[in-house]
Order: C-alpha cells, then structure tokens, then sequence
C-alpha cells in the first residue's frame, strides 16, 4: 500500500463521519416536539392552561364535586425571595373561577427579577387547570426588602374526571438576574 493509499479516508467512512452529527443535531431538535406528543399522551409535565376571564361560562358549576387544591411554592437556589402561599389548600367546584394568593418575600439589599413556573398534578389534571390571572405570565422584579401578596385566578373545567379528587399546584421562581 503507497503512504499516498494510507491517508485516504474511503468514502463509506467519509459520509458517515459526515452524516452522524447532522444525524445527532437532528435527534436533538426533533426531542422538543417528540416531548410534548409524549406528555400529551402520558398526561405528565403538567402544563396549566390559560383562558381570557371573557371566556368561562359560570353557568355551570358542578356543585355536586368538590376537589381539594393544594398550593405549594419553592424558590430555586440563587433567588433570595421567600415565597409561599397564603392559603394551603382550598376546596373548589368544577366550573367556577378561584381567587388565591401567593406572598413573596425579598431579602436582597439590591433589585431582583424572577419568573415563576408552574407544575400540576397529577398531570392528567393539568389540561382542566386554566388561569385567568397569574404572576407566573410575567417576569416579577422585586425592590430591596420588598414583600408582595400576588394573585391566582383559575378555573377547574367541569370536563375533569371524576376520580380525580385532589390536585397539586406548585410553583417554582427562577432568578433572572445574572451573576
């Protein structure tokens, strides 16, 4: 074999040293959607809905239901907020609009910015959870020591399954600051 034979590439190995990372740039952009058709499927991830108030029919209330909410909330590492809901729980009937609150706490001695993100469960429940107003829509910014109480308005759909006797809503508040 010449040396000019041994430092050819042939062009079988060539077009798969070619076509593998297009191949895994691919994959990797097609797992976005991919994700969301399986939580869909599943009902996992819990994604809440969000309705204009101009559109809930209040007619009817299924008072015959009672589903319990919970209301949980963390901050995550790096945002020096508190942040906790002010009622725990709350018994509610399909069909009708709920107003809650969350209470946010900063102990920065400099502005700061979060977003909060929200998670039900089960997930399953998710797709009857629609907000009309919600803090986690927008961007918060907090002053130095500043507390705020930020409302919740939602609406369990009167479609949800009637095995379904409790959800769990959770929020999550991210730092947008940099550093």
């Amino acid at each position: 074999m010449s040396r000019e034979q041994a430092n050819t590439v042939p062009r079988s190995q060539l077009a798969k040293i070619i076509l593998v990372p297009i191949l895994m740039f691919g994959f990797g952009f097609a797992l976005i959607p991919l994700y969301d058709v399986f939580c869909d499927i599943t009902g996992q991830n819990g994604k809440t809905g969000r309705i204009e108030a101009s559109a809930i029919d209040e007619s009817g209330v299924d008072t015959s239901r009672t589903i319990e909410v919970r209301f949980l909330a963390q901050t995550n590492t790096g945002l020096p907020w508190s942040f906790e809901p002010v009622v725990k729980t709350m018994q509610v009937h399909p069909g009708q609009v709920y107003e809650a609150h969350y209470r946010v706490r900063s102990s920065s001695k400099d502005k700061t910015h979060g977003q909060a993100v929200p998670s039900v469960s089960p997930g399953l429940a998710a797709q009857h959870f629609n907000k009309t107003e919600c803090f986690c829509f927008t961007r918060q910014e907090l002053n130095a020591f500043e507390t705020r109480d930020m409302p919740l308005r939602f609406i369990v759909g009167k479609d949800i399954a009637e095995e379904i006797k409790e959800i769990t809503l959770s929020y999550t508040f991210f730092s947008l600051d940099q550093g």
